[in-house]
């Protein structure tokens, strides 16, 4: 058997690439848009793809599936509850893939997503026993995926994730993510084993009640164009430059600069509208960075744009995602709106804005700051 973990640091994905030996076949699990990584692996090992197979629909990042399927002629494969707008192979719970001697079981482990399905991974010569799962974003290292997504339930996500730590302890367990806003305790190690997770794992550890309360509770923001991501790989838009494949310098400015910002500077809070509502800097829009990418004709090209979300780490990623499609007078707020209030600055609540008078852009430049259209 030939088995390769491929991790995207820019989104904190994993993806997979398994084949035989013995029959040169291969499967890629969850690929990335860019699919040049997995061309020069099977070039370099003479394999012949088979199969590429999607956990299940994704929201974070465009997946590169049918692109792999068009250049390779392989089944695309996904769980039969799968809710897209293409063909695809419909698996079942139990369903077996063959490759030469391996096994790929399906394992259906919904929660995360209705769709969402992990793999085991059987090689019968060494063994009837399963040696590996893939398990997309179910069970994570230290974590599980958060279950509010699209068909997200959070009690649906402890049966799953219950089900799979009743495998046996050497169940070597690769994960869809090592990082990101998928969960908020994933460790950062790229993969672990079921004994460990069921001895060390936080959640594994509760009840049915707390497990759920615990995954409901403060669930982190959505991630950056979550909304045009998700439609991309449902095959009802097609806006694949969504994913943030740069990493342009982002001018940061403080917050006593952000307050004497020039009058046609516009602030973009791209926190989550409930965030926003209870409290934000005066004067500033709301729009998600989830919805940033399917609502870009909002955002103008012809006036300074300043990110802010609550801590700066959103803005950071919003600021370079609006630097790659073009727009390029852009700053972030470092520290964010919970700088703005440790401030003692006055913030408004609710969905209105009030514009206020405001230095020009030159005395704002002299305060310190420097717009980014300008450095």
């Amino acid at each position: 058997m030939y088995f390769k973990q491929i991790l995207d640091e820019r989104c904190g994905c994993a993806s997979y690439l398994v084949a035989s030996r013995q029959s040169h076949e291969a499967a890629i699990v969850d690929p990335s848009i860019e699919t040049q990584q997995y061309e020069e692996l099977l070039r370099e090992r003479n394999f012949q793809l088979r199969y590429v197979i999607d956990t299940h629909v994704h929201a974070d990042h465009v997946s590169g599936a049918r692109k792999l399927r068009a250049d390779h002629g392989a089944e695309f494969c996904l769980h039969e509850s799968a809710q897209v707008a293409y063909p695809f192979r419909p698996l079942k719970d139990g369903e077996e893939l063959a490759m030469g001697q391996l096994r790929l079981r399906v394992l259906y482990t919904p929660g995360h997503r209705q769709e969402l399905i992990s793999v085991l991974i059987i090689n019968p010569p060494r063994s009837p026993e399963p040696s590996m799962v893939l398990t997309g974003d179910s069970l994570l290292v230290g974590d599980v995926g958060r279950p509010d997504f699209g068909g997200g339930d959070a009690a649906v996500q402890y049966d799953s994730v219950t089900r799979l730590l009743r495998l046996p302890d050497w169940v070597a367990v690769f994960p869809g993510h090592f990082e990101g806003p998928c969960g908020r305790g994933m460790c950062g190690r790229p993969n672990t084993t079921i004994g460990f997770e069921r001895l060390y794992n936080p959640l594994a550890r509760l009840g049915r009640g707390a497990f759920v309360a615990t995954l409901l509770d403060t669930v982190p923001a959505r991630p950056l164009n979550m909304t045009a991501i998700e439609a991309t790989n449902r095959g009802v838009a097609d806006v694949p430059w969504a994913m943030l494949a740069t990493n342009p310098a982002v001018n940061e400015i403080n917050i006593d600069a952000l307050e004497t910002r020039p009058p046609e500077a516009l602030v973009l809070d791209v926190r989550e509208p409930q965030e926003y509502q209870h409290g934000h800097v005066p004067g500033a829009i709301n729009i998600p960075q989830a919805d940033l990418a399917s609502r870009l004709d909002e955002v103008p090209r012809d006036r300074p744009v300043i990110a802010i979300c609550q801590g700066g780490v959103r803005s950071l990623r919003a600021a370079q995602f609006l630097i790659q499609v073009g727009i390029d007078r852009v700053a972030s707020v470092k520290g964010g709106t919970a700088a703005w209030r440790r401030a003692s600055k006055a913030v408004a609540v609710g969905d209105t804005s009030v514009e206020e008078p405001r230095v020009t852009e030159t005395e704002w430049m002299h305060a310190g700051a420097r717009p980014s259209h300008l450095t």
